[in-house]
Formats: structure tokens, sequence, C-alpha cells
């Protein structure tokens, strides 16, 4: 098609800037919300470890993603397991990362948000949901954690579950370690893990 033969109507329908543009997603965003055709909201934050993608449901915060997992991956299989219906709404996350900024200054020892535990089932969700029973500044050992869930003997598949966690720092997986004092698999990767140990100065 030609310049010419486009139509000023079309035309006017294309934001014109930058701040139509927001102007038009904040529309779409509200009537999502208000219709109830938003499954999954998103977010993402700036941090010492890197960009942090946010989403929750109605539920609760449901995946926390580092910017290694690939953000567009993560985003692709949370459309593919819970919902296509994915808008990016930050102010529906205002309150996640405002912990985790609080968190990341050295001025939150724990965090009160509603999870949404759907990401993980059976003896792996057991093992994320007794993780915050490791304290701020301590660590235990994936056989401890094992135990917590209830099969002492089953430690490869809480390290398993630890190195699976779909939200990370929250749920606190960065403080299970090996018995010998490995720091073992991590999500965000190793760096992302002792980071987050020396900022609780576990070791």
């Amino acid at each position: 098609m030609l310049a010419d033969d486009i139509s000023p109507d079309l035309i006017r329908a294309f934001p014109d800037s930058p701040a139509d543009l927001s102007r038009l997603h904040a529309r779409l965003a509200a009537a999502a919300q208000r219709d109830g055709l938003l499954d999954v909201a998103y977010r993402t934050v700036d941090s010492p470890v890197g960009t942090l993608l946010l989403a929750a449901t109605d539920a609760g915060l449901v995946r926390i993603a580092y910017a290694s997992e690939g953000h567009d991956a993560v985003l692709q299989s949370l459309a593919d397991r819970i919902s296509p219906r994915i808008l990016l709404v930050p102010s529906r996350l205002d309150v996640p990362a405002r912990e985790l900024e609080e968190y990341f200054a050295g001025r939150r020892r724990s965090f009160d948000l509603a999870l949404d535990w759907r990401l993980s089932a059976g003896f792996r969700r057991s093992v994320l949901r007794h993780l915050g029973e490791v304290g701020y500044g301590r660590t235990a050992s994936y056989a401890e954690i094992a135990g917590l869930a209830g099969n002492p003997k089953a430690f490869r598949a809480a390290a398993t579950a630890c190195a699976t966690n779909p939200l990370p720092v929250v749920v606190p997986c960065h403080r299970v370690i090996y018995s010998d004092g490995r720091i073992g698999r991590y999500l965000g990767g190793p760096a992302a893990k002792r980071a987050l140990l020396t900022l609780e100065a576990a070791v």
C-alpha cells in the first residue's frame, strides 16, 4: 500500500508518541482488569543481582525470574502453563517490588506476600513451603530440608526443588547448601546465590 492510499482515520488510530502509547497501554490494562481478561500481570525491577521479572495472578506472586532465564521465554512458559492473557501492569506488582527493594537495601528480613504455588507440586512444593523455616542469615543442608518436607533421604529431590524454585529470593532457596559447604545449583547462577548469602551475612 502506498502512503497516499492510507486513510487519515487509520493513521490517527496509531499512537503519535511514546506518551500516547503509554496512555493507550494504561487504558488497555485497566479495561482488561475491569472485564476479567487479565490472568497474569508482570513487571520488571532492577536489583543487585540483575533485572528481575515479577509475575502475579489473582492468587498472588507466581513467578520471579532472573534475566539469565530469558524473560521472554519465561513469559511464554507462563502463557503455556497458566494463561495467554498476560499483560504488563506494573502497578499490580508494586507491593512485591517495594518489598524486594527493602530486602536488597537491608531493611527487610522476611516477605509478607500472597504466593501462588501452582508452578510447583508434590514433594517439590512441600520442600519450597518449608524454606521459610530457614531464617535470614542462616543456612540449612538439602538433607535437612528434605527432612522437614517429610523424607530425609530425598536430599537430591530437595536439591532439584530448590534449583527449580519459581519464586527465588522471596522463597529463600538460596539459604540451602550442601552439607560439605558447597553452595549447589541456583536458578540465577552461583554468583547470584553468593550475593544473596553475602547480603544476609550467611557466609
